[in-house]
Order: structure tokens, then sequence, then C-alpha cells
């Protein structure tokens, strides 16, 4: 997801974050959960007793009254044998009926944002089974997309209808029954999408269908060949103009890119749209060939300002560059591309190829995300352009609260994954001091975990392995604190120059982290140790480097 709107103005609102770190500091994560956050984000018996193989998924919309009629055939591998299980849809949308593999009619209870399926008898562990959810409703609007999301019933200036659905966080059961928890993804998924002619629906993957169907509708059949986030399922309905183009990778591959605006914008997006080219051009350099190659990639005008729906990037960044024409970074540099295109289209990788189990380690998509605009920049800039834009997302962080937040109740740890979540991934590239294994750590983890859900601790044991050293104290104070360590240091200067004393202040007992320092025209490596003092006599007073590391700085005198 792109960063919000009041981000941008953090580095307007220091005078704040005293007292916002104040009060974080006093209630942490005391805040309370009900029994549907528990539903909704834990993975309970009732859930892991099945494991999510292909989901069909068929709606048809009416827009006079902003509903819709559909059906889910969820095809399961029975992980343990089960007579009772999980599925999620929101309360306001109703379940018509429940049937299993053979049409015979299952009974089912409600509790909330979740409904309960009884099987007549258990099913058996390995078995294949198919359960179809027959539903109807008036889906929720969407209040603020896509950070408050549903669905965005709007209409072109024309006075054309136009649909777009986001629902990242609120979740995929907003409008469509499925298992709705990160850990679970199908392995492919088929939506068919009926709405008014002339209309056209834009959903996921590769268009494979278009069909007429009874009242003056067409049916859009769309088939996504790769697993997919519930949430990055999306539907986009509005008179598109359609245009083409192809990516050639390294290797010779040819990669399909599919682009759909609006008639009246359609100039203007052949020409902000050549920006994709390059953009993959790095992105293969860095994380390797994009990941969902037989879908082929596509930018999708909608409503709102952008989301990382797979094989179809919602894009409403109105073909500017910057983010919605500002620049998040405050450097200037963030104004040589187009935000939307280059964050979202990132998610390919960060989010959508590698995917995390727990809302709760969101970092795993947008810290590693956000990083990449910067390595984008380095590719087409160089490095000094993107540390000078890294620099200037370190102006703009809150140390909130901690970054991984509480597990297992569907809640996301501090907006701070994005700009410090870049910051300490930048911060890591120079205490690690070895670009090669860096990379290789990159593209490593799109490789070895391609097309998987994962968790923080699976991201730094593969970190820690490729590293050849345990960093596991070094993420767990960036991620699971709310403030960076704190280089505490005493300068007593002499005839000869200085004794320069330091050492870390963490909440991590066996923290380490080497870091640069300059001493006239050397550069020396330090390596302060937690809670103990180390003294260097020094020719010169030391020089901090700030743009390399996100660190506090507190001189004792």
């Amino acid at each position: 997801m792109t960063v919000h709107p009041q981000e941008m103005e953090a580095s307007m609102k220091k005078v704040l974050l005293l007292l916002i770190a104040t009060l974080a500091t006093q209630i942490g994560y005391a805040q309370s959960f009900t029994r549907q956050d528990s539903l909704r984000g834990t993975l309970n018996p009732m859930r892991a007793c099945y494991d999510v193989v292909f989901y069909d998924l068929h709606v048809r919309i009416d827009f006079d009254k902003r509903t819709l009629k559909g059906t889910n055939q969820i095809r399961f591998r029975v992980v343990d044998a089960f007579d009772r299980m999980q599925v999620d849809l929101f309360e306001n949308m109703k379940i018509d009926e429940v049937t299993a593999d053979d049409g015979q009619k299952l009974p089912f209870t409600r509790e909330g944002n979740a409904f309960f399926v009884t099987y007549p008898e258990k099913l058996p562990q390995g078995s294949q089974q198919t359960l179809v959810v027959h539903y109807s409703g008036k889906p929720r609007e969407a209040v603020n997309p896509p950070w408050d999301g549903g669905f965005s019933w709007k209409k072109t200036t024309d006075g054309t209808p136009w649909l777009g659905v986001s629902c990242e966080g609120l979740g995929a059961s907003v409008w469509w029954p499925n298992k709705d928890h990160l850990s679970d993804e199908p392995d492919s998924m088929r939506i068919v999408c009926e709405v008014p002619k002339p209309l056209f629906c834009v959903a996921n993957g590769k268009l494979i269908g278009q069909t007429e169907t009874e009242g003056n509708y067409q049916a859009f059949e769309w088939y996504v060949s790769y697993p997919i986030n519930n949430y990055n399922v999306t539907l986009n309905v509005t008179k598109y103009e359609y245009f083409a183009d192809t990516y050639t990778a390294a290797d010779g591959d040819v990669l399909a890119l599919n682009y759909y605006v609006l008639p009246a914008n359609l100039d203007k997006a052949r020409k902000q749209f050549q920006q994709v080219k390059p953009m993959l051009a790095c992105y293969e350099k860095y994380f390797g060939k994009y990941p969902f190659w037989r879908d082929g990639f596509a930018l999708v005008e909608t409503p709102y300002l952008g989301m990382e729906h797979q094989s179809a990037i919602a894009y409403g960044n109105g073909y500017r560059n910057g983010y919605m024409g500002s620049d998040l970074s405050g450097t200037g540099v963030g104004q040589s591309f187009d935000y939307i295109i280059i964050h979202e289209s990132g998610h390919e990788y960060w989010g959508n190829n590698i995917s995390c189990k727990d809302h709760a380690e969101m970092w795993i998509h947008e810290s590693f995300c956000t990083y990449s605009e910067a390595l984008y920049i380095e590719c087409m800039q160089g490095r000094e352009k993107a540390d000078q834009y890294l620099a200037g997302y370190m102006r703009s962080v809150y140390n909130d609260s901690p970054i991984i937040g509480p597990l297992g109740v569907n809640a996301d740890g501090s907006n701070d994954m994005y700009f410090k979540g870049a910051v300490i991934l930048h911060t890591f590239r120079n205490v690690l001091d070895n670009d090669p294994i860096w990379f290789d750590i990159l593209k490593g983890l799109n490789q070895d975990f391609r097309h998987q859900t994962v968790s923080t601790e699976q991201i730094i044991a593969y970190i820690n392995q490729k590293a050849g050293k345990d960093w596991t104290p070094f993420f767990d104070q960036y991620l699971r604190h709310r403030n960076p360590p704190i280089l505490e240091y005493k300068i007593k200067k002499n005839k000869e120059g200085c004794d320069f004393s330091f050492r870390w202040k963490t909440d991590v007992s066996n923290f380490e982290m080497p870091i640069k320092i300059k001493s006239g025209s050397e550069t020396l490596l330090i390596q302060p140790k937690a809670d103990e003092m180390q003294t260097l006599h020094l020719a010169h007073l030391p020089e901090f480097l700030p743009k390399h590391y996100y660190i506090f700085l507190e001189e004792k005198h």
C-alpha cells in the first residue's frame, strides 16, 4: 500500500514527536482487542485445518443499487480431519446458501464477520474438497481509499460509472467470502466479473474470455496463474482505453505490459508509463525477473491514489511525478519519478511475491518496498542521489511505536514501517559494508521465498545465513522497540586531539553494530558495545555520518 498523505507532513510535525513518543511509551500496545480481531487475525483450529488451493469467484454488479450477487467456489485440501470450518464474510453481506461438492446444502452459523460451516461427518485428512458460497448484498463503500477501503463508486467527467475496489487491512472478506488470513493464499484463482454493457472490467491476472450475458451484461473472465494475497484481488470497472507494450528481460523473455486508462488520459498515460520499462530493468537487476511473468504486468487507472493489486496495479496519481505532485523525501529527488508507479510496482516483489503471514509483520512488505524506491534511484541516478533521498526519509520518522505489531489480531505495527523501515535497511547495508552480499540477500529472498508467505523470523534467519553472522539483535532493536540505538559519547579535548568515549544504549542487551566515523581525513570503523564505554585517542574531533546510519546521538558532558 502507498504511504498515507499524513506522512507527507511528518517532517513539519517534529514539535509533536516528543508528545507522541511519551504517549507511546505510556500505552505501548495496551490497546484492547476484540473477539472479532482474534477471529480475523488468528489461525485457529477451524482455519488451520484446511489449506486453500483455488478460488473460483463470480460476481455480478448492479451499479444502480450499488449491490453485487455472486458465488465463490473454495477448493481446499484437508490438513487435519474436521467437520467444522471457519470462512469469512462481512456481516452486512448476506449468505444465501452454502453447499458441498455434491450440491448438498450445509448448515452454517454467523459470528460477526466470520461464519462457521458444519459438515455431516469429518472430512478425511489429505482429501480435496470444494465449498460453494452463494452470497449477495451491498458491499461497504470506501471511506478514504485505499487506506480505509471498500467499493469506490465514482463517475468519470463524462458521467460514466467508475468502480474501484481496495481492501488491504480491512480484508477481502469485505466483499467476497474467503479464508481471510494472510498465511493462506490460493495457488491460482479465476475471477468472473459481470457488468452492464459497454463497461469493461479489469481484474487480476490475464483476460481469458469475454461473453455477453442476460440483461445486457458482459462477463469478463480473468485467470490468476500464481498464488495471490486475498486483499490483492480487485475489480476495476469503467469504459477503459487499452494499450499494450512489451518488456524484454535480460535473458530475452518477453513480458506483456497492459495498460487500462480513461480515454481522456490516453496521451498522458502513454508518456507517463514510459517509466515502467526502465523500472522493471532496475528491479530485475536487484531482485530478479518480474515474479508474475505469465500473467503480465498491468497498470489500471483508478478513482483512488494507488494500490499494489497483483498484476493489476492501481494507478491514480494524475500522470505526474512525485506523490500527488509532492516529494515525500523533501529532497527534490522524489520529483524525478512517478511515486505510485515505482512504489506500487515494487510491491510485486515485496508483498506479492514475498508475503507476510500476519498483518503485524507488514514491514516485510512496506520496508523493503519503500527501500526499493531508493534502489530505483540508485539504478537510474547513482548512489549519491539514493542516499540523499533516504536521508530525507530519516527526517520523517515518528518512532511512535514498534514497527512489528501484536500478532494474531489483524493489527499493523507503526506506520514507521515505511520510512523508518527503509532507512533501517539502508543502515544495515552500510553496517554490512559488503554490497555483493547485500544484493545477493535481496535477490535471494525473492528467489528462495518466491510466491510464499513468510515470518519475520524466516527473513532474519535468511539474512543471518547469507551474511555469515547473527544480526538478530540488530533487527530486534530496530523492529521490536520504539527507538533506534542511541550512540552515547563523550569528547575530552587535549593537546594531541581528543579522547573519544562511546557506547550503545539499547533495549537489546547483546546489540552489536559497527559504524564508521571520520577523524580529519581518516575514516575509522568503531565497534561500540552495549552499556560498555570504550575510548579512542583521536588526532581530530570525530565526525559522524548521519546519511549512513539511522541512529540517535547523545553527547555527555
